[in-house]
């Protein structure tokens, strides 16, 4: 029988680096700070492996991809994927592109870990998703867990991949980025953190999660609601008082945005006739369209609607609350789509 242990979102992500470190020498560890940052790996696995780097991004990410090619798995730490913007062209143009620029000759198994998402007061420099933009780079993976087993399973497939991918936590699920962004500094403001994704089972050890297959956490014939990230759990918690109305609703974490689990979108809005995607990325050209599309190109007759967000995330609170997905909004869209009187 199979053991598992209670940890929390971050935990688990520094469980998965340590089992796949300790099991392939080819992982190293690439970062401004990571040596304090990962003290844990630092300490049982030396500076060779855990690498700090200078405040240039597009240095060591670049660094990175040359070494990937080389015959190491980088994991790079870019910190916020706002920071993205600076070394986009690493990514973009070369990491992305060398496997089909060279028939398959040439793989790039790089991991770029970045922190994601709003929701604490940070504005928009520092709180988007970015997902979309990202997914619609060919070649790139792009994965979004929701709850510590999938932050595990999913880092260790991202190790294991044999190209690029863009692993994003949501910063209000990590205890670390919570402590260092959040509570710990800013006492007098309050987080909207969903439990069931800042703590929870993980198998002992992680097990493997695979890219590109979505999970169906609820069942339900009125609605299917497509997310990922921390918008599962608001989906979650607005599928708990739609049942208290007598609507019953599939809730599906996508888990990838790239490769994106066609066939179970696809699925659920044949069993449920209405879709509604809760994506904290922007609400134009990203993946909220990506499904409408699909759905539209699948022949689905289902009704549609999308929450997301719709503009520069501001710093204030209580206008940030406006901008982002949260359940008002997520039960108003239902009602839109006529399941709630």
């Amino acid at each position: 029988m199979s053991r598992v242990a209670r940890m929390t979102f971050a935990a688990a992500i520094e469980k998965a680096l340590e089992c796949a470190m300790a099991d392939d020498e080819r992982v190293v560890i690439f970062g401004e700070d990571v040596q304090m940052l990962r003290r844990n790996l630092y300490v049982r696995f030396g500076e060779k492996r855990v690498r700090p780097a200078p405040i240039s991004e597009s240095a060591f990410l670049g660094a990175a991809v040359g070494a990937a090619m080389a015959g190491l798995r980088p994991v790079v730490e870019i910190m916020m994927i706002d920071f993205i913007a600076v070394c986009f062209d690493a990514l973009l143009n070369h990491a992305a592109k060398v496997d089909a620029f060279s028939g398959g000759r040439w793989k790039v198994p790089l991991v770029v870990r970045a922190s994601c998402g709003g929701g604490y007061g940070d504005g928009g420099q520092h709180e988007q998703s970015l997902w979309g933009m990202l997914a619609g780079v060919p070649g790139l993976s792009v994965v979004v867990p929701s709850n510590p087993a999938d932050a595990a399973g999913l880092m260790l497939s991202a190790i294991e991949d044999e190209g690029p991918v863009v692993y994003m936590e949501h910063k209000l699920l990590s205890d670390y980025w919570l402590d260092y962004l959040g509570s710990g500094r800013r006492n007098t403001v309050s987080f909207d953190v969903p439990p069931a994704g800042a703590e929870g089972d993980v198998p002992e050890p992680p097990a493997p999660v695979p890219i590109g297959k979505a999970r169906r956490l609820r069942d339900g014939s009125d609605l299917a609601i497509i997310s990922l990230g921390v918008g599962v759990h608001r989906s979650l918690e607005a599928a708990e008082v739609l049942s208290r109305e007598g609507v019953e609703t599939t809730v599906i974490d996508l888990r990838s945005v790239a490769p994106l689990d066609r066939e179970a979108i696809v699925d659920a809005a044949r069993k449920t006739g209405r879709v509604l995607v809760v994506d904290e990325d922007y609400l134009s050209f990203g993946l909220s369209g990506e499904v409408a599309a699909l759905l539209a190109e699948s022949g689905s007759a289902a009704r549609f609607a999308r929450v997301a967000t719709e503009g520069t995330i501001p710093y204030a609170r209580h206008l940030e609350d406006q901008v982002l997905p949260n359940v008002d909004r997520i039960l108003q869209a239902a009602t839109d789509l006529g399941v709630r009187s």
